[in-house]
C-alpha cells in the first residue's frame, strides 16, 4: 500500500503486530498524542505518556478507548517537572523502542517558562532537549526518536543570539517558526550522534490538523490560516491522518531512509529553500553545524551538558 497525505495511523500499521514493543510519547492528553498512543496501543505496544496534567491525560485515553497506558506527570515549561519525569522513567529501566516528541504549544501571547524562557522555544525545544537526552540512554538498538517539527519551520531560522526575544519585538508565529526549526535541528544533533548506537532521529510536519495546538489563536487567525492552505492547495488532515507520518517514522520507515530527515505526508520532505510557506524542508533545518550550534547553546542555557 502506498502511503500519503490522507494515509491514517491504522492504514500505516495495518498487519503490524507491536507486541513486545514499548514506546515513550509526550503530551498524552490531547489530539495527535492521544491518537499516536491509541493506534500504538490498538496494535500490541506498551506506551508510557508523559503530560503536564495527569488528570486530563486520563480523560483523553479514557475517552478514546485507549487503557493500559503509564503515565508520567512531565510539564515541558518547567525544567524541575522535565527532570523529575525523565528521572522516574530511567529509575525503572525499561526500555524502549522509540521516542515520540509530541508535546507542543503555538501561537501563544508572549510568556516566559518556569525558567525565565519564552514560551514557545522553552516548551517546544529546551523541554524535549532536556527530557529526550535524559531518557535516551533507555532507548533499544536499533530505535528511534521522532521530533515534531512543523512547515512553520520555514517562517524562520532559530536564533540563537536572541533566543528570547530581548532585542527584537516578540512575534508569535515567528516565536513558533524558531521552536519548530529547533525541533528539527534537535532531531538532526540526536541523529548525528546516537546513529553509531543503532539509534535515528527524524523530524516529522504532521500536516494542518485543528487541534488544541490551536487553541490561542483567534478565529480570525485561524479562519486566514485555512484560506491561505486552501489557496495553496493544502488540505487540513484529520487527527489519525496528521498523527500517520509520526507513527510511520517510528515504526515503520526504514531506518536509513529516515534518519537525519524531515517527513511529512509518510514520506522523506525534499530541500525547498523558495519562500513559499507551505512544501518541503528548508536546508537550515537539517544543518549539521546549525544543528550542532543549537545543541551547544541549549546546553549552555539549560545548565547541563549532553555527550555521547
Amino acid at each position: 500500500m502506498a502511503f500519503g497525505a490522507e494515509t491514517t495511523t491504522d492504514e500505516v500499521l495495518s498487519g503490524v503486530d507491536l507486541t513486545g514493543k514499548r514506546y515513550l510519547v509526550t503530551g498524552a492528553s490531547a489530539g495527535l498524542g492521544v491518537e499516536t498512543i491509541r493506534a500504538l496501543r490498538a496494535h500490541g505496544a506498551e506506551v508510557v505518556g508523559t503530560a503536564r496534567d495527569l488528570d486530563k491525560a486520563k480523560g483523553a485515553l479514557a475517552k478514546a478507548g485507549v487503557d493500559g497506558v503509564e503515565l508520567v506527570e512531565a510539564d515541558l515549561a518547567d525544567l524541575a517537572s522535565v527532570r523529575r519525569g525523565a528521572d522516574a522513567i530511567v529509575a525503572k529501566g525499561k526500555r524502549f523502542d522509540a521516542i515520540i516528541g509530541n508535546a507542543g504549544v503555538m501561537a501563544c501571547p508572549e510568556s516566559k517558562t518556569a525558567d525565565g524562557f519564552e514560551t514557545q522555544f522553552g516548551t517546544n525545544h529546551l523541554g524535549h532537549f532536556v527530557f529526550v537526552n535524559r531518557v535516551a540512554p533507555l532507548l533499544n538498538n536499533p530505535g528511534r526518536v521522532v521530533m515534531l517539527s512543523s512547515s512553520g519551520h520555514r517562517f524562520c531560522d532559530v536564533d540563537l543570539d536572541d533566543p528570547g526575544f530581548a532585542k527584537t519585538a516578540y512575534q508569535p508565529f515567528v516565536a513558533y517558526g524558531r521552536s519548530k526549526t529547533a525541533n528539527a535541528q534537535f532531531a538532526k544533533g540526536l541523529d548525528m550522534r546516537l546513529q553509531s548506537r543503532g539509534v535515528r532521529a527524524v523530524a516529522v510536519h504532521p500536516g494542518g490538523i485543528q487541534t488544541e495546538l490551536s487553541r490561542h489563536m483567534t478565529q480570525e487567525a485561524l479562519d486566514q490560516l485555512r484560506s491561505a492552505a486552501g489557496s495553496s492547495g493544502i488540505k487540513f488532515k484529520t487527527i489519525p491522518q496528521g498523527a500517520a507520518t509520526s507513527i510511520w517514522a517510528a515504526v515503520v520507515a526504514p531506518a536509513n531512509e529516515v534518519g537525519g530527515q524531515f517527513c511529512q505526508d509518510c514520506g522523506v520532505a525534499a530541500i525547498d529553500d523558495s519562500d513559499a510557506r507551505w512544501g518541503g524542508v528548508k536546508s537550515y533545518a537539517l544543518d549539521p553545524k546549525k544543528a550542532d550550534a543549537l545543541w551547544a547553546k541549549s546546553e549552555e542555557m539549560v545548565g547541563e551538558l549532553f555527550r555521547y
